[in-house]
């Protein structure tokens, strides 16, 4: 199965780190969150990869096309203009970067690369800001197990602020931030079979809107409640959350070894 990353947009947001680079390309930990993503499609067999490019695309195309020296230990001589290669770190990847356009909507991202699916085959969709510790075998089965043309994960966004619980005789307590009751959104992992290019329009299609909708009313959305973490990165204060978890013993989104 081929996962596919939408890493074109333009991360306004977080301008403080997108000035230079594009958004997936910001770090988590000393690694772009990009990277974080295909690992965890990498820990469930997932290898094959379509990044969807736009702003600064260059960068990601130059990070992986110098990935095998970026992750391995090596000893250059400068007289003798000898790189050797000490210790290889690589994945078993199979990237394909294509570009998209630099104001091309989701939707149009996605109607960009249905060309380069595997045919009749369904395949993973996610943004290239999001962390999760979903279960992916689970994700596609539930996709498989409904036969519908969608399926989209559902979460429940993490608080912003901290909670002040109040207790007998006026006494009080500050409590943790706590997911938001009732608050499930879209979570930006989807299992999609290339029919879907049916109800994409064009370049300006966003995918949120009218073909989200228009499969609910063919009634070809599934959705797949997860109950773990999820983070996005939209901000730099979201940035800050993600490296402190990375600096933890086990970052919650870490599925592989």
């Amino acid at each position: 199965m081929q996962a596919v990353i939408l890493a074109g947009g333009l991360g306004t947001r977080l301008s403080e780190e997108t000035m230079n680079k594009p958004k997936p390309m910001v770090q988590v930990g000393g690694m772009p969150i990009l990277w974080h993503i295909m690992k965890i499609y990498s820990s469930y067999g997932i290898n094959e990869f379509i990044i969807c490019l736009g702003y600064k695309g260059y960068e990601i195309k130059e990070f992986f096309a110098n990935y095998y020296l970026h992750s391995s230990d090596l000893l250059i001589d400068t007289e003798k203009n000898i790189i050797e290669v000490l210790n290889k770190k690589t994945e078993n990847w199979k990237i394909n970067l294509i570009e998209t356009g630099l104001d091309t909507m989701v939707g149009g991202r996605i109607k960009k690369i249905i060309p380069h699916l595997k045919e009749h085959e369904s395949f993973c969709l996610t943004y290239g800001d999001g962390l999760s510790n979903i279960n992916i075998s689970m994700l596609i089965k539930a996709h498989n197990d409904s036969k519908k043309l969608v399926t989209m994960t559902a979460v429940n966004p993490p608080g912003r602020f901290g909670s002040i619980e109040f207790g007998k005789n006026g006494t009080l307590s500050f409590g943790e931030k706590k997911t938001e009751d009732n608050g499930w959104i879209n979570g930006g992992f989807f299992v999609c079979s290339p029919k879907i290019d049916e109800y994409i329009d064009g370049n300006q299609t966003v995918w949120e809107k009218e073909p989200l909708q228009n499969l609910i009313k063919d009634n070809e959305l599934n959705i797949f409640k997860h109950n773990g973490f999820w983070q996005p990165m939209d901000t730099l204060r979201d940035k800050t959350l993600l490296d402190e978890l990375w600096l933890k013993d086990n970052p919650p989104w870490k599925t592989w070894e």
